[in-house]
């Protein structure tokens, strides 16, 4: 296995090269800026999964055909290069588990018309989402978790076509290139994928990851209301806005997102009540809306009914079931038949006491009758 710092690799002049997947290698260093002038006709470059740092190379510019850049899980530091936006046949964009710091820059709408998956996640972006990234009318995959993006989520969310249909043009996202070698042909393929973390654990999606449809906003600073027009994203299979300080109602409409599998709005400040609408999600697996200001009642469902409490917990004005704390209706209600137990209890007593006591007088009244007729019958009889 290849290890070490890495020198030769810009130092490559083969412009016929289309595949450089280097990723898992434990390679390190720092590139030059001109470092990949000389690939000019690459399609794939991944170098994920590596120890290289310091910034991106402005040379990325010059890699007009590219389609997959992967140089997520790195220590790349620094803001994205403004060379960047030359690759404007980008489909697949992993930049996540670096150090890249600045505002997401606003050139990636006109950029990347194409992009189908963004991965920004565990940097050091901040500054807000910009409205731009809702022109990316391709976009499955939306991944800003980790950052430090404040603001409020954009209500253009729902121009992002794609989210909005529960159908996917292709399970995988392949690239091939026919090459001659000698008087032979042959068709080289690779295919994006991906780690993404999936009912709280990390799968790696790669023949399927273009059914995969997500945004992906958790741990930031974002604060206001999840916008209404988010329930527009039909397609939407998982969905985690979690550890933000998003505030008002959940949207009574959430039931519009019927694709979805994965649901987590947690550690947020959301109030008001459970949407009962909620319940209509069929294919809901995953849900967490623990730590929230919400109340009154959880609504029931056989759906709903699945997920334990620990999907609610940190809600102090939370009750019902599964939660062990009681609403105030159920108690109102158990009073009546607990007192109606009592009552009848009391007025069984009572009966059971007044026929004790009417009993008793009867036994003694007879006694005495009985007696007295005995003794007059004697007493009458000696006086004859």
């Amino acid at each position: 296995m290849l290890s070490g710092p890495i020198f030769t690799l810009c130092e490559v002049q083969n412009g016929n090269l289309k595949f450089l997947v280097l990723s898992n290698y434990k390679l390190s260093g720092q590139f030059p800026d001109s470092c990949w002038m000389r690939l000019k006709g690459l399609q794939v470059l991944n170098l994920a999964n590596n120890h290289f740092h310091g910034k991106i190379p402005s040379s990325v510019g010059f890699l007009h055909r590219i389609v997959s850049l992967d140089l997520g899980n790195n220590n790349f530091s620094g803001e994205l290069p403004t060379s960047l936006n030359n690759c404007k046949d980008l489909i697949f964009l992993n930049l996540g588990y670096d150090a890249l710091a600045g505002q997401i820059p606003i050139w990636l709408r006109t950029s990347y018309p194409n992009l189908i998956i963004l991965i920004l996640l565990s940097n050091h972006f901040n500054g807000s989402i910009p409205i731009h990234l809702c022109h990316l009318e391709h976009l499955q995959v939306l991944d800003l978790a980790l950052d430090q993006i404040s603001g409020s989520i954009p209500k253009c969310l729902n121009n992002l076509s794609s989210l909005t249909k529960k159908d996917s043009p292709d399970a995988t996202i392949i690239h091939s290139s026919l090459e001659t070698i000698g008087s032979m042909g042959y068709l080289f393929s690779y295919i994006d994928h991906l780690f993404f973390m999936w009912k709280g654990k990390e799968h790696e999606y790669k023949n399927i990851i273009g059914l995969l449809k997500s945004i992906d906003l958790s741990s930031n600073n974002l604060t206001g209301w999840i916008p209404r027009e988010i329930v527009e994203l039909v397609g939407l299979v998982s969905l985690n806005l979690s550890r933000n300080h998003l505030t008002v109602q959940i949207t009574l409409e959430i039931d519009m997102l019927q694709s979805l599998d994965a649901l987590d709005l947690s550690k947020n400040q959301l109030s008001g009540g459970i949407p009962s609408s909620l319940s209509y999600i069929d294919r809901l697996s995953v849900l967490d809306l623990s730590n929230n200001n919400l109340s009154e009642k959880i609504p029931t469902s056989p759906q709903l009914d699945t997920f334990n409490a620990s999907s609610y917990e940190g809600n102090p004005n939370l009750c019902g079931a599964p939660l062990p704390k009681k609403c105030s209706g159920e108690e109102i209600a158990q009073i009546p038949a607990m007192n109606g137990s009592r009552e009848h209890a009391g007025m069984q007593d009572e009966k059971e006491g007044f026929i004790s006591k009417g009993f008793y007088v009867s036994v003694a009244l007879g006694f005495i009758a009985g007696f007295w007729g005995v003794v007059g019958t004697l007493v009458l009889n000696m006086s004859l």
